[in-house]
């Protein structure tokens, strides 16, 4: 379908699952995964998991989401962390986390964490691998992985070759976008040429996903689908 394979979805709450089913069916797509709500979107909130006070939500909001991924055969569920600079912030995601692994684990769902740039998302738990490490590191369950998305790690950490070959065996999942401007990969400061190769170096075979804002119709900037300069 438009030259993919599979998609993902962020908040698909609203459609019902047999709708998705239907959709996947027809065009012979899977689906890979979805992301837990983001909380009180009037209010301005990007994800619960990691705010003091919301736990109850949180939970809510991963048990919603591991029924939905259920339903529509995803195989992993990004569990946002939202906004907050509590020092008890990472205590609660830790325990969050912990609650999603436990529970995704018998249905073979892989659970994700994805640090978020600065610039785009403000105030945002989670920004850097490094402290996602952490976090991976102290909840110690074996379904949680890293959704490294290129796009924020270079605008964040920069050196993204390294840091892809060194967090490959946490990595659950790849994500890509041109920088800065968060566009087609076939432009912009990152080499996706080289990038692509080296994640197919590594033995990486799962699928990436392309989460870029297209500029205009969304079809007419797939040609780099077609570039073998580019993916092949």
């Amino acid at each position: 379908m438009a030259g993919f394979d599979a998609v993902e979805c962020h908040w698909p709450y609203d459609v019902p699952p047999n709708d998705i089913v239907l959709a996947l069916e027809e065009t012979g797509l899977k689906m890979l995964g979805l992301n837990t709500r983001k909380g009180d979107v009037d209010a301005g909130e990007n994800g619960l998991s990691a705010i003091p006070g919301r736990e109850v939500d949180a939970r809510l909001a991963i048990d919603e989401a591991i029924s939905y991924a259920l339903a529509i055969s995803a195989k992993s569920i990004h569990v946002m962390a939202g906004f907050t600079s509590s020092h008890d912030a990472e205590k609660v995601f830790i325990r969050n986390l912990q609650y999603a692994c436990d529970k995704a684990i018998k249905f073979n769902i892989k659970i994700l964490i994805e640090p978020l740039n600065k610039y785009d998302a403000p105030g945002y738990f989670l920004t850097t691998t490094k402290q996602a490490l952490k976090v991976m590191d102290k909840v110690n369950k074996s379904n949680l992985k890293l959704m490294f998305d290129c796009y924020h790690v270079q605008l964040m950490e920069g050196d993204l070759a390294n840091s892809i070959e060194t967090l490959m065996p946490q990595i659950g999942h790849i994500q890509f976008a041109s920088v800065p401007d968060r566009g087609p990969p076939d432009n912009g400061e990152v080499s996706y040429k080289f990038i692509f190769k080296l994640i197919k170096q590594l033995g990486y075979t799962d699928p990436i996903g392309a989460e870029y804002k297209p500029k205009g119709d969304t079809n007419a900037s797939l040609e780099w689908l077609t570039n073998k300069y580019l993916v092949s």
